[in-house]
């Protein structure tokens, strides 16, 4: 397999780039084929096929978007399977997980955005002015390798419904369901040059694209410390910055929970895709004196996992993405035994040297203090730390001691405990009692997790600039 073409101004199109990059099966660490990566001279010629595009596409309708965005649901729809199986292949996630939640998120994002801009009034009459909502301009749009469609579908779809044009750049390691979104746009008849595809890594194609003069907006999603330097790369031109960075995101279980229920929901929030979601529940905080039956119950979850084959159906568990992801994974696991800490369940040596394959068990490090490395980085892996509380102040205190805020999950059985804790803990979401993500909902955390929203309509109004026009009344004439 080759993808050694991009998609710019409607067609495919030969990259200026010489470089290549490996496509691997993280499961068993086999060649799929292999991916051209374009350079700036890829990103020039994309950004002015979306500035040429913006001219004509800013001025389309409300109604012609809602058209372009049902003939793309439609398009996609009809490749789902084939979606399904490239981000098992390419990103290691369990073949259940890739229909039941991966895959589905582009219909679900597309179908929030079209919920949204049906709702979307672009002129509404003020006292004494008209408000006016615009495209912002060109787009550019940086997506990870860990949830592909579910982010490349959360910007793109309210890029067009906003009247923006944009280029993608997705991550190189998932270009295969990349190369099926964008063959779903050509497909689907969206105009030259609004939507165009530069494959390429952060520093030859993601830096140039944020830091370029026609660009008028970057989205960004991926690690806190790339989400600086994409920052940094736009600052000189002031063009806005959406970004979905990382998480260490609290579990917080009050003392009236049923443990038996309660504990494996909390563990499959750390596990579910390997670990490796920015709003993955990775901090367990439990009344101390519960501590020891949170533990047990926790493990025996841990243990009952079916860690392997991602294309076979009873796989719970699949590898980790990539070989960078697997041995930033290992360290991390390696550096916390050899500062004293011993998991209680998985660690280091769970990991079979004997398989080439990415995978690294479920594994539990319980009786910490929120000060101690496991408890402090986001690994992105199947490892979940539990900490351990006096008083439920001191829960909220722990909960909020980090320099993140994405997500929180809170259990608790008193409502007025669980209202309490979901005001006072400092998350851009809050999972209160088992509740689930609403794809019509904001998505997006406080502090380093980034700033702006995806998702529904707050993310449709991402991509839009406010414009008030004052006229003279006849009565002032």
């Amino acid at each position: 397999m080759k993808l050694n073409q991009f998609y710019i101004d409607g067609a495919w199109t030969a990259p200026h780039g010489a470089d290549e990059h490996e496509i691997i099966n993280p499961a068993n660490g086999k060649t799929l084929g292999t991916l051209r990566l374009g350079n700036n001279e890829d990103v020039d010629k994309a950004v002015a096929a979306a500035k040429t595009a913006f001219k004509s596409f800013q001025h389309t309708t409300v109604d012609d978007r809602l058209e372009l965005l049902n003939r793309v649901l439609d398009v996609f729809k009809s490749r789902y399977d084939d979606f399904v199986l490239a981000i098992t292949q390419e990103m290691g996630a369990p073949i259940t997980l890739s229909r039941d939640a991966q895959a589905y998120c582009g219909i679900d994002h597309l179908e929030a955005t079209i919920r949204a801009l049906e709702n979307f009034s672009v002129s509404e009459a003020k006292d004494g002015y008209v408000l006016r909502h615009e495209p912002i301009g060109v787009c550019g749009l940086i997506t990870p390798w860990n949830w592909p469609i579910n982010q490349i579908a959360c910007k793109v779809a309210p890029a067009i419904a906003a009247g923006c044009t944009m280029v993608l750049k997705p991550s190189e390691y998932a270009a295969l369901s990349a190369q099926l979104f964008a063959e779903v746009m050509h497909e689907a008849g969206t105009p030259a040059g609004v939507f165009n595809m530069v494959f390429g890594d952060g520093i030859n194609v993601g830096s140039p694209l944020a830091c370029h003069p026609g660009v008028d907006m970057v989205s960004f999603t991926g690690s806190t410390a790339a989400g600086v330097a994409v920052a940094q790369g736009a600052a000189p031109t002031i063009k806005r910055v959406s970004q979905e960075l990382g998480g260490k995101s609290p579990i917080l279980l009050a003392d009236d929970v049923d443990l038996k229920t309660v504990v494996p929901q909390c563990v499959w929030l750390c596990m579910e895709n390997t670990g490796q979601s920015c709003n993955a529940g990775t901090r367990l905080i439990v009344p101390a004196h519960m501590h020891d039956e949170v533990v047990r119950v926790a493990c025996e979850t841990a243990g009952r996992y079916a860690v392997g084959d991602p294309m076979e159906e009873d796989t719970d568990i699949g590898p980790l993405a990539n070989i960078r992801q697997f041995e930033k994974v290992k360290s991390l696991l390696a550096q916390a035994e050899k500062e004293g800490l011993s998991p209680s369940q998985g660690g280091v040596a769970g990991i079979n040297p004997n398989t080439s394959g990415y995978f690294v068990p479920p594994t539990i490090f319980a009786g910490l203090k929120n000060d101690q490395l496991i408890a402090r980085e986001e690994v992105f892996g199947p490892v979940l730390a539990i900490i351990p509380y006096e008083t439920p102040e001191e829960a909220i205190e722990i909960a909020n001691d980090t320099p993140y805020g994405l997500s929180a999950y809170l259990y608790a059985a008193d409502e007025k405990r669980a209202a309490a804790w979901a005001s006072e803990v400092r998350a851009g979401m809050v999972h209160v009692n088992g509740g689930h993500l609403v794809s019509d909902a904001p998505f997006g955390g406080y502090k380093q997790s980034g700033n702006g929203r995806e998702w529904g309509a707050h993310g449709l109004h991402e991509f839009i600039e406010v414009k008030a026009i004052m006229a003279k009344s006849e009565e002032e004439n």
